[in-house]
C-alpha cells in the first residue's frame, strides 16, 4: 500500500541540515501557496512543495521526498481538502506534530460557491454539495481562491504571523517580506486591471470553471465552461451547448489550458470567429520561488488581455 511504502522510504532517509534547525521547516501543497510562503521566508529559508508543477492537485501519489517534507515539517500551509482531499490523511499521519494551516478556513478569506447556469452546472459527481455548508464545512466552495489577490495578501499576513510565532528571531524579516509582497501584488493588480479593460466589453468561455475569483477581482464575466470539471472530458452534447453560447452571445475568447485537448477548443471555435489562448490557474510553466505569485496573476491577466 502507498502509506506503507512511504513509511518504508521515510525510515531509510536521513534528515540533514542540522545547521538550519532554528529555521522552520515548512511544507506547502501547491505552487501558488509555495510562492507566497517562499516570499515571506526570503532571506531566511524556503518551503518544500508537495504537489509538483504539472500534476493534478485533485489526485496525486506522493514521492518519498514529498512525504519526507511533510514528516519533517514544523508548519504546513495548504489550500484545504476542497482542493486536495487526498492530502488530509497524509497530513494527519505524516505531519501529526506540525502546526497546520488550512488557508480556505482562515477568517476573512473570500469564499465563492461553485456556480451554475450559462454552462456552469458542471460539478455533478465531484462530491460537492451546493448548499448546506457552514463555517466548518467547505463543501460547495470553489477552492481556486488563490486567484483573488486580496486572498493572497491576507495569507501573506497570516504566513508571516505563523512563522514569526515559531521563529521570533526572524519575525521582523517575515513581516517586512509580507509587507513588501503585498505592495508587489497591489502594483500587479493595477497593471492587470488596465490591461483587462477591453475584455470587459466582451464575454469569454473557459475550459473549466477555475477563474471566478480572478473574474470577481477584476470585474470580468465568463459565460460558460467547456468541461464539466477538470477531471472529466466534456460530452458531445456539452461541446454543442458551449458552442451555441459562443455563437449566440458573441463570445470574443475561448480559453484552453495546457493539460487539456486543444482539439476540443477548436471544435467549440469552429465557425464562430472567436479567438483562443492558453491560460493556467496553477502557473505550471512559471519558475517556482518568491516571485511566483505576482507572476502568476500577471501572466494570467496578460494572456487574457492578449486574446481579446
Amino acid at each position: 500500500m502507498l502509506r506503507t511504502s512511504l513509511f518504508s522510504a521515510l525510515s531509510s532517509l536521513t534528515l540533514t541540515g542540522a545547521a538550519l534547525a532554528d529555521v522552520p521547516r515548512v511544507a506547502t501543497d501547491i505552487a501558488p501557496v509555495h510562492g507566497l510562503v517562499a516570499r515571506v521566508m526570503m532571506g531566511v529559508g524556503g518551503p518544500d512543495l508537495v504537489v509538483q508543477p504539472g500534476a493534478s492537485p485533485h489526485g496525486y501519489s506522493m514521492r518519498p521526498s514529498e512525504a519526507l517534507a511533510l514528516n519533517r515539517a514544523d508548519l504546513v500551509f495548504w489550500m484545504g481538502e476542497a482542493l486536495t482531499p487526498w492530502l488530509e490523511g497524509s497530513i494527519e499521519t505524516l505531519a501529526a506534530d506540525a502546526q497546520v494551516v488550512e488557508l480556505l478556513h482562515v477568517d476573512g478569506v473570500i469564499e465563492l460557491p461553485f456556480r451554475e447556469g450559462a454552462g456552469f452546472d458542471h460539478h455533478e459527481g465531484e462530491g460537492h454539495e451546493e448548499e448546506g455548508h457552514d463555517d466548518h464545512d467547505h463543501e460547495g466552495i470553489d477552492p481556486h481562491a488563490w486567484l483573488a489577490p486580496e486572498n493572497g495578501k491576507l495569507w501573506l499576513d497570516l504566513i508571516a504571523t505563523e512563522l514569526g510565532q515559531f521563529d521570533p528571531d526572524n519575525a521582523a524579516t517575515y513581516r517586512a517580506n509580507a509587507d513588501a509582497a503585498k505592495a508587489e501584488i497591489d502594483a500587479v493588480v493595477v497593471t492587470i486591471d488596465a490591461a483587462l479593460e477591453p475584455l470587459r466589453s466582451g464575454g469569454f468561455v473557459v475550459f473549466h470553471d477555475a477563474y471566478q475569483y480572478f473574474e470577481t477581482s477584476f470585474d470580468l464575466l465568463a459565460l460558460g465552461a467547456i468541461s464539466m470539471s477538470d477531471a472529466t472530458a466534456p460530452s458531445p452534447a456539452r461541446i454543442a451547448e458551449v458552442r451555441g453560447i459562443v455563437a449566440d452571445l458573441g463570445v470574443s475568447c475561448v480559453f484552453s489550458e495546457p493539460q487539456f485537448n486543444p482539439g476540443l477548443v477548436a471544435t467549440v471555435l469552429d465557425g464562430t470567429g472567436a479567438k483562443t489562448a492558453v491560460i493556467d490557474p496553477m502557473g505550471t510553466a512559471l519558475p517556482l520561488g518568491p516571485q511566483f505569485y505576482p507572476t502568476l496573476l500577471l501572466d494570467l491577466g496578460q494572456r487574457m488581455a492578449n486574446c481579446h
